[in-house]
């Protein structure tokens, strides 16, 4: 199947859900789910009922009442060994694996990385604050437990957030040293630093004046959330390549959110790459196609290529049209974050 058709695809299956259409995708990704948990995950909480699939409104195809948090992995056709842990965002209340998640897991799997979608618990649906940064630290050790059953390399597992997911995403890539919980069995021998990063129209900050998302407010119960999820705070030498991409009118997570990323990366000599784009609001996902925000996938695919996880194959990763839009059309979800 060409490149081209396998990008329409993607935008057709778009409000799909995880196991929905993974069992046999129309560019031949197979899928198994791993729980992250041998038995109940840690922390205090639950969810409110059980799991759900939104079907309406701007929630289509946004999970929530996640009690069974796992990973999906999505087998390409030709893998290439590097490996992707997606996170989708919603604020902490809910999961965008339809508009957000879904789509980016079929581009990667077209272009030979295998997306790993991470389905976490969630701090609106009754779980504490730390639930979501337990499953994420988990996942990224569980998959590299994993890597040799699904072709991965152990050395070339990134992680992609959007929005709440990029702040889930973040404080994963620079927070990798501290216990989130207690190890449970030998899979938590292994590292949980990223080895790369994506951070798409990200909630980075929980400092005023960029507490205002729904993200601060659903973190905020815990005493010290502000210090413990910033992400710019926690940034070291040691923080992986990180790659930021945002829309210089995104109404919900303020442009200051990848500033001051990438102030903190640079001062720290990460090697650190970033595009704002004209406009193009908040919550993308891969970018409706004639749209300026529609490049960054494309933008993504050289970054990982230059840096050496991607394969040099000498054709451009191309999703965009050759000729850039004029303009882009402002999407804002309320309140989702």
């Amino acid at each position: 199947m060409s490149f081209l058709r396998a990008v329409a695809v993607v935008l057709a299956a778009g409000l799909a859900c995880g196991s929905a259409f993974a069992q046999q995708s129309p560019i031949g990704v197979s899928m198994q789910s791993l729980d992250l948990w041998p038995g109940q995950p840690p922390g205090e909480g639950h969810a409110r009922g059980p799991e759900r699939i939104g079907q309406s409104g701007t929630g289509v195809g946004a999970v929530s009442n996640v009690s069974r948090p796992r990973i999906e992995i999505y087998r390409p056709q030709h893998p290439n060994g590097t490996a992707v842990l997606l996170i989708g965002g919603g604020g902490y209340f809910r999961i965008g694996i339809g508009h957000e998640v879904m789509p980016t897991a079929q581009w990667l799997a077209a272009i030979g990385v295998t997306p790993v979608v991470l389905y976490y618990r969630l701090p609106a649906d009754g779980w504490k604050p730390a639930a979501p940064f337990q499953d994420a630290q988990r996942a990224m050790r569980v998959l590299r437990a994993h890597a040799s059953d699904y072709g991965i390399d152990a050395k070339r597992i990134g992680v992609l957030g959007f929005s709440a997911g990029g702040n889930l995403a973040g404080i994963t890539a620079t927070r990798f040293g501290d216990a989130f919980y207690t190890p449970v069995d030998t899979a938590d021998g292994q590292s949980s630093r990223p080895d790369f990063a994506g951070l798409i129209y990200p909630v980075i900050s929980m400092r005023p004046p960029y507490d205002t998302t729904r993200s601060f407010r659903e973190l905020s119960v815990q005493s010290d959330a502000v210090q413990a999820y910033s992400v710019e705070l926690h940034v070291t030498h040691d923080t992986p390549p990180t790659f930021l991409a945002q829309a210089q009118d995104d109404p919900i997570a303020n442009i200051g959110n990848s500033l001051v990323m990438f102030d903190a990366l640079r001062k720290q000599s990460v090697p650190v790459e970033m595009h704002v784009f004209e406009n193009g609001g908040h919550g993308w996902g891969l970018g409706t196609p004639g749209t300026l925000v529609a490049a960054w996938p494309r933008l993504f695919a050289d970054w990982m290529r230059a840096l050496g996880w991607l394969p040099s194959t000498g054709q451009p990763a191309a999703i965009a049209p050759n000729k850039p839009a004029r303009a882009a059309r402002a999407t804002q979800i309320e309140g989702d974050d």
